[in-house]
């Protein structure tokens, strides 16, 4: 099913037009060049071949088609991806689909228009209401245009207005229930949301697929907001409110703010600091979490400084250890929140931002004001408090690292501080020692490899005279399983020419061997044989130099929690490597 539809969709859409929404492209040669998306570069090193149908940043070694750097850019799966680039295509995808995914998808695609029919009523309807207007323009001081940028209107509040219009524009009972947009009070249908400031909820490509609401005017047991229900749109736990507006700006910033409320999120984008996103509520989630990490992992939460506030962040600790993300605090002053803040000054609500506290010293510190730490029960109720906290967090050397925190600041031994850590039985820990390698140096080390890896293999793909180098090095010293084919095939296929369409074996690395074809072409072409030759030499040097050094890091640091027997594994596996880099 896919496979036509990505044939198709590269049949309609040029890549370089589909990355140039995204990256300045300037034309080089046969191919376009860029700065950049994904590191602060101002030499420009992104590249865009039309005629391969690929992309290479060789800043970050990242690379593949227009699918995978849409992917990237707009933090979706492939699915995602698929869908956004058939719309913009102009490519149907119920063709490509089974009855059964057809009827679901034809029911999401009536639900997307049924949001979106309701936003323009809501609009409409703001546009006429004056307390409405009032409330959004002299009380929260909102501008025109960003009140237009993120589609705020009004719900009346006569019952059915919504309902009986989405009849007239011939959507079904079914389809409008399922919206989420009505509600059945007294066995009656009627308008889910009535007497509210509407605040459409958009997807990362900016389709609404739900509201929140906002009470205009206060009622008795009335709430204050009010959400769209589950639907087959809208998930609470899944939907980051503002993303599809912050995305570039948290991609810049290399940082993503979290705040409570969908009206600090505008304000904030108002002026001029459109980093901020929301969750619904305080309740963070694993999967809010994934979405904002495909984006950045420095994730800093403003969340309001009372009860709730606190035991939100100290739920999401844990859950950004899983998800490998940097949780840190602000602390918006005065118990204000962003959007008062804002209001005062913006330079203020920036300077906030910038003052954040990594979120485990900042639990801490709120914990010590909650417990007098210098009597026994004290100690024991502050230490009680966090252990939970720091079980759930998932790297060993944090783990040790605030085992000792604690220690220090209630003035007892670390050691009996572990043993209290290692007291429960559902999750026993083994912590490491902390003069181990941080994972973000391992990461630097592996990317490096990637680079030494394809510029090699690069060169002995487009020059046939150079294949035997593929005879002097090992397949189990390449990074990549896609490296360990190519090299499987050139090792068998020494006269191959260069072109993937001739080779069955490369079926399943086109797009690879189309990378460092381009590759090739920008750090290769047009040099001397005998140029060439030096470099492939230099370049197998390289590449088993940075194997053994990327491998010996990765060994001290599991080294930290081997066991006896493991040890003795590890260190014989640092002498065979040691000797590799001899013998090279």
């Amino acid at each position: 099913m896919n496979n036509s539809a990505v044939d198709d969709i590269k049949d309609r859409l040029a890549i370089e037009d589909v990355l140039g929404e995204y990256v300045q492209l300037k034309r080089s040669g046969r191919n376009f060049k860029g700065l950049s998306p994904f590191s602060a570069e101002k030499t420009a090193s992104f590249m865009v071949s039309p005629e391969k149908q690929i992309w290479h940043d060789f800043s970050s070694n990242k690379g593949g088609n227009m699918f995978s750097f849409v992917m990237e850019m707009e933090g979706l799966d492939f699915k995602g991806a698929l869908e956004l680039l058939a719309r913009k295509a102009g490519i149907d995808m119920a063709q490509y689909r089974s009855n059964t995914y057809k009827d679901t998808s034809k029911l999401k695609d009536r639900l997307l228009e049924a949001n979106e029919v309701a936003t323009k009523f809501y609009q409409v309807q703001f546009s006429k209401h004056e307390a409405a207007i009032d409330y959004i323009f002299k009380q929260r001081k909102f501008t025109k245009e960003v009140v237009l940028q993120f589609k705020i209107g009004y719900a009346p509040n006569n019952g059915r207005a919504l309902a009986d219009y989405l009849h007239k524009k011939n959507f079904t009972d079914e389809e409008i229930a399922k919206s989420g947009l009505v509600s059945t009070r007294f066995k009656t249908p009627s308008d889910m949301f009535r007497g509210r400031i509407m605040i459409p909820l958009m997807d990362s490509v900016g389709k609404v697929i739900g509201f929140t609401a906002r009470l205009l005017e206060d009622a008795p047991n009335a709430p204050k907001y009010l959400n769209t229900p589950q639907t087959l749109l809208y998930d609470k736990g899944r939907h980051v409110y503002g993303l599809h507006l912050a995305k570039e700006a948290i991609r810049k910033k290399k940082r993503v703010v979290m705040v409570e409320g969908n009206l600090d999120v505008i304000a904030s984008h108002q002026a001029g600091i459109a980093e901020v996103v929301a969750t619904a509520g305080t309740a963070m989630t694993p999967m809010h979490l994934k979405t904002i990490g495909r984006f950045t992992d420095d994730v800093r939460i403003a969340f309001d400084q009372d009860d709730a506030g606190l035991r939100a962040a100290e739920r999401t600790i844990p859950l950004a250890s899983e998800a490998k993300v940097n949780l840190s605090i602000i602390t918006v002053p005065s118990g204000k929140d962003p959007d008062e803040l804002i209001k005062k000054d913006p330079k203020l609500w920036e300077k906030t931002i910038e003052q954040n506290e990594y979120a485990l010293d900042w639990l801490i510190e709120r914990k010590k004001a909650q417990f007098d730490v210098n009597n026994a029960e004290g100690k024991r109720r502050f230490t009680d408090s966090l252990m939970t906290t720091i079980r759930g967090l998932k790297d060993p050397v944090e783990q040790d690292h605030y085992i000792q925190v604690l220690a220090e600041e209630i003035k007892v031994s670390a050691e009996a501080l572990r043993t209290k850590f290692e007291e429960n039985p559902e999750k026993p820990v083994r912590l490491k020692k902390s003069n181990q390698p941080k994972d973000q140096q391992i990461v630097k080390e592996q990317i490096e490899l990637l680079k030494i890896q394809d510029h090699l293999l690069a060169l002995i793909l487009l020059q046939p005279a150079l294949r035997y180098v593929i005879d002097e090095f090992t397949a189990d010293i390449l990074a990549t399983d896609s490296a360990k084919q190519l090299h499987a095939f050139l090792k068998e296929n020494k006269e191959f020419k260069g072109d993937p369409k001739e080779a069955k074996g490369l079926k399943e690395l086109t797009d690879y061997v189309k990378i460092l074809g381009l590759q090739y072409e920008e750090l290769y072409q047009g040099l001397e044989l005998l140029e060439l030759r030096n470099e492939v030499a230099r370049l197998k040097l390289r590449l088993t130099s940075q194997y053994v050094k990327t491998k010996k890091i990765v060994i001290t640091k599991e080294l930290g929690d081997a066991n006896e027997e493991r040890t003795k594994e590890l260190l014989e596996e640092a002498r065979r490597l040691d000797q590799m880099r001899i013998n090279q």
